[in-house]
This record gives C-alpha cells, sequence and structure tokens, in this order.
C-alpha cells in the first residue's frame, strides 16, 4: 500500500479520494498480451495547483510600486519582487518600533522570508534593486565608519597605554591603583561597523561580531541554498541555528555560555531574513522534521511563483519603472538614517518604541486569528499545517507594523486598513504553504524517486539494473540503501517492474509514467 502521508496535509477526504480515482484508473486498464495488467502508474507527486498572483498592492503604495517596477524591469515574478521589497522593509523598519499584541505581549517586527526560484529566475537581479536603498546607506556609513575607527584606535592605544601605567606604577599602593584606573574609566567603544546584511552567517559568528555590528540585521541571499546546505544546518548544527534564529525572531536578542569562549549576552538585537532557494534544496531544506519540530519553518513566510522563463522578451526600462523605485529608495534610506531608540552608548542594543493596534485593527486581527484557528480544527484544510497557522496572526501583526512604518515612520498606531492589508497578505501566504504542503513534506526516498524517474527518462532508458545507478545515476543515489528506496518507491507506484530477483534483478519502466 502507499504511505499516504507521503503526500502531504491534504484533508482526508479530499486525499482518500484522489487515491481511490487514481487506483480505480490504474486497474481499470486492458491486460496486455502477456496476459498480465498493465495498471497506469500512481503520480509520484500529487498534482499542485497553480500559485494564486501575489496581492502586491496590499503592500501599500511604496511597496506595490516598488515591486510592480521591479517585476516589469527584472522580468522576474511579481511574487519574487514583492518578497524581496518586504523583506527590505522589515530589515529598515525592525529597528524602529515593536507591535504590541491584543493578548499583551510585545513582537518585533522582523519577517523571514523564503523564496523559491530556480537558477535563471532572476533572484540576484531581483535582490539587487530591492537591496538598492541598504548598499547606498552602507557606503555612505563606511566614510563616516573610517573616520571614527581612526579616532577609536588612537583613542584605544592612549588609554591601553595609561591602563598600563597605572598598572605598573609600583609607587601606588592597591588603593590608590584602583582608584586610577576607576578614574580611567572604561575603554572606548569601538565604533559600529556599517553591515547591515550578511549572506550566510553561522550562529558562532552573530554571537562573536554582533557586538560592533548594527543591533538590526538581515541575513539576506539570492544563493540561500549555499546556507540551507552549509555548516550551520548540517546535521551537527541544524537543530543548533534553528534555535538561534527562532529566538531572534521573537526578540530575544543572543545569549550563551560556552567554556571557550565565555558569555555572550546581547540583548535588543534584531533579525529580518529572505533566503532566494533553488527548488531542489528547497525541498529538502521545507521538509527536514528537525526543521519543523524545533518551530523555525512555522515562522518563514514562503512564496514559490511560477517561473517566466520562455516570456522574457527584452524591453527598454521606462520612467514608469523608474519613478516608483526612486520613491522607493528615498523611504527606505529615510527609515535606514533615522536614529533608532538604544539602551547603550553605541546603539546596537535596541530598544524600539511599542505601536498599539487601532480598536478597528484590533477587531480585524481578532476575527483572523479566529478563523485561522477554526481552519486548525481535525478535517479542517490547516490540520496538518497546524504550526505554520498557529502563527499566522503573529505574522499579521508584524507585517502590518512593518507597512505601517513604511507609511509614517513616526505611527503611533495601527489603522484598520493596514490591518486588513496585512490579513490579507497573511492568507495568501497560507495558502502558498497549503498549495506546498504536499511537496515541501516529501519524504527523501519519495524526493530521491523523482531524481530516478529524472534521470531514467532523460537517459532514454526502458530497462535497468541497479548497478546502472550506482555506476552513473545521480550522485545522491549511488549508495546501494539509497538506490534501493528509491527503487522501492517507483516499484510502489507502478513506475517500473521487477524482472528476475537477487543481483540479477532488472526492472522494466512502464510506459505512461508520471511523475
Amino acid at each position: 500500500m502507499t504511505d499516504l502521508s507521503d503526500y502531504g496535509d491534504w484533508p482526508p477526504e479530499k486525499r482518500n479520494a484522489y487515491f481511490a480515482n487514481a487506483n480505480r484508473e490504474r486497474h481499470s486498464q486492458d491486460k496486455n498480451g502477456g496476459g498480465q495488467a498493465s495498471p497506469a502508474p500512481l503520480p509520484l507527486v500529487p498534482p499542485a495547483p497553480a500559485a494564486q498572483p501575489y496581492p502586491i498592492e496590499a503592500l501599500g503604495p511604496v511597496l506595490s510600486g516598488a515591486a510592480n517596477s521591479i517585476a516589469a524591469k527584472c522580468q522576474c515574478a511579481p511574487a519574487l519582487a514583492a518578497q524581496s521589497v518586504l523583506a527590505v522593509a522589515a530589515l529598515a523598519a525592525q529597528k524602529l518600533a515593536d507591535v504590541h499584541l491584543p493578548y499583551g505581549q510585545t513582537r518585533p517586527l522582523s519577517l523571514f522570508l523564503v523564496t523559491v526560484a530556480a537558477s535563471g529566475d532572476r533572484k540576484s537581479t531581483t535582490d539587487n534593486e530591492a537591496l538598492a536603498p541598504v548598499r547606498a546607506y552602507e557606503r555612505k556609513e563606511k566614510q563616516s565608519y573610517e573616520i571614527a575607527l581612526e579616532s577609536w584606535r588612537i583613542a584605544q592605544a592612549a588609554w591601553a597605554a595609561q591602563h598600563r601605567k597605572i598598572e605598573n606604577d609600583k609607587a601606588l599602593d592597591r588603593i590608590e591603583r584602583e582608584s586610577g584606573l576607576l578614574a580611567l574609566g572604561p575603554a572606548p567603544a569601538e565604533p559600529i561597523k556599517p553591515l547591515l546584511t550578511a549572506p550566510e552567517p553561522t550562529v558562532e559568528a552573530l554571537a562573536k561580531f554582533w557586538a560592533v555590528l548594527p543591533g538590526a540585521l538581515g541575513l539576506f541571499s539570492a544563493e540561500g541554498g549555499q546556507m540551507t546546505g552549509g555548516h550551520g544546518f548540517g546535521p551537527d548544527h541544524r537543530l543548533k541555528t534553528a534555535a538561534a534564529l527562532s529566538t531572534l525572531w521573537d526578540g530575544s536578542g543572543i545569549r550563551r555560555l560556552r567554556a571557550g569562549d565565555g558569555i555572550t549576552d546581547l540583548p535588543g538585537r534584531r533579525l529580518a531574513l529572505h533566503l532566494m532557494v533553488q527548488p531542489d534544496a528547497a525541498a529538502a531544506f521545507l521538509s527536514d522534521p528537525i526543521l519543523r519540530d524545533q518551530g523555525l519553518l512555522s515562522r518563514l513566510l514562503i512564496a514559490a511563483p511560477e517561473t517566466l522563463a520562455g516570456s522574457r522578451l527584452y524591453h527598454e526600462p521606462t520612467e514608469e519603472m523608474a519613478a516608483p523605485l526612486r520613491r522607493y529608495f528615498a523611504c527606505i534610506l529615510d527609515l535606514l538614517e533615522r536614529p533608532a531608540p538604544a539602551a547603550n552608548v553605541v546603539g546596537n542594543e535596541l530598544t524600539p518604541r511599542v505601536i498599539e493596534l487601532s480598536a478597528e485593527a484590533r477587531g480585524l486581527w481578532v476575527r483572523f486569528h479566529d478563523a485561522i484557528e477554526k481552519r486548525m480544527a481535525p478535517d479542517q484544510s490547516l490540520e496538518g499545517l497546524r504550526d505554520v497557522g498557529a502563527k499566522a496572526a503573529e505574522n499579521a501583526a508584524r507585517i502590518a507594523g512593518v507597512l505601517t512604518i513604511v507609511a509614517n515612520a513616526e505611527a503611533q498606531e495601527i489603522d484598520g486598513a493596514v490591518m486588513g492589508a496585512a490579513c490579507k497578505l497573511m492568507s495568501w501566504y497560507l495558502s502558498e504553504a497549503l498549495r506546498l504542503s504536499g511537496a515541501a513534506r516529501q519524504t527523501p526516498a519519495l524526493r530521491n524517486a523523482v531524481k530516478l524517474s529524472d534521470w531514467l527518462r532523460a537517459k532514454g532508458k526502458a530497462e535497468f539494473a541497479l548497478r546502472d545507478i550506482l555506476n552513473s545515476g545521480p550522485n545522491v543515489l549511488r549508495s546501494k540503501a539509497a538506490a534501493e528506496q528509491a527503487i522501492a518507491q517507483l516499484e510502489e507506484h507502478g513506475h517500473i517492474g521487477r524482472r528476475g530477483e537477487g543481483r540479477g534483478a532488472r526492472w522494466i519502466v512502464i510506459q505512461g509514467a508520471q511523475q
């Protein structure tokens, strides 16, 4: 029997009807010339519905104008452009305000976004456009930083020399030495490095260097697979990395006690995240049971737009594209240049002001919260995505806070119109999570079966043996265990038929097999 859990979290009645119909078709075929049934193979993955259009207008005039212009200029999917500008807006807004939720807790405006897009879908081009004001701010601040750094080095050298002089002065008794050191005061604070984004930092690197970085950072990468497949998410570090990112999403900063590194306590930090990940890397990342159980995946706002490859005939950029981008550039740059409330001298222990929900916004939020809660009941659409649904209302409030700060950096509350727009955006993210849930939750064996099926079709093989896969098959299948698991999945779904047993067994590829 096929394990229906491989097919994601469809409601049971939909899932059972789908497979009942597939099995009826499979066993209703005429017998072939050898007297054997020739059933239609079951698909390896269920047919995914088409992506719904991203509600770009809900982003507000500044961000929607930028997203539409970037999509037109770069000829990328609108959802990809929207993800990029929303992530940059969260990066700029998160240092200025937190949002007060109706149940009494305060949350950051940090957003964690993941965009699934293939190579050639203009990920880097889109990110470069969206991050243009961030890069301009970093270049401007670098000039001031270099001057401040030189002054700090001089002051630090003078302080260190005076400190040594007091410590080594044998004419001073203990009380005089302590008085001298107290009068000297602490060492000069190192100026903050003007680095707002990093592509793939490890938890250890964040803990080590965030003391001299801005309090609000962005983890942005157009090659997010380098991070999800890298050191931080390796088998020995994945849980630690996921826990640290989740803690930062919650607004709790970084606190670490290590025998070698001592104590690191960095409160008041904010982190926005936008990873653009290729489909294969995304499938492995988003189906990882450790990351789902830990809770990181439930915090993500995921989009997987359809590719536009083949339809992107060249056209010249126009003034209609440029004007909204100039407005967006000015708005984001203004937010970045605003001083952020902080509890320390160098200004990176953030204490953002708290913005409230208006009465109308609160009512909308409560209705959205309750509607999502009902959808998480048994046999309802979000039954299998309760972790995502549980964070939906909070994410809607965070999005509303970001949109509010973009519209008015001095705003004290979120109004009803903005909250309605944020709920519309969050509803889209929930629908996208449902659409992707089958592919995201495939088992590794099923993903490998798809790779094997692709390889067989590409090679035009009508018959193969295990050694063919081990010798020249996909790299992930060149171990006996992995290859046998993939073969078992294809056999279970009726894509191949066995001929013979033991080491001499071969398999026949059944015509008409579909993924």
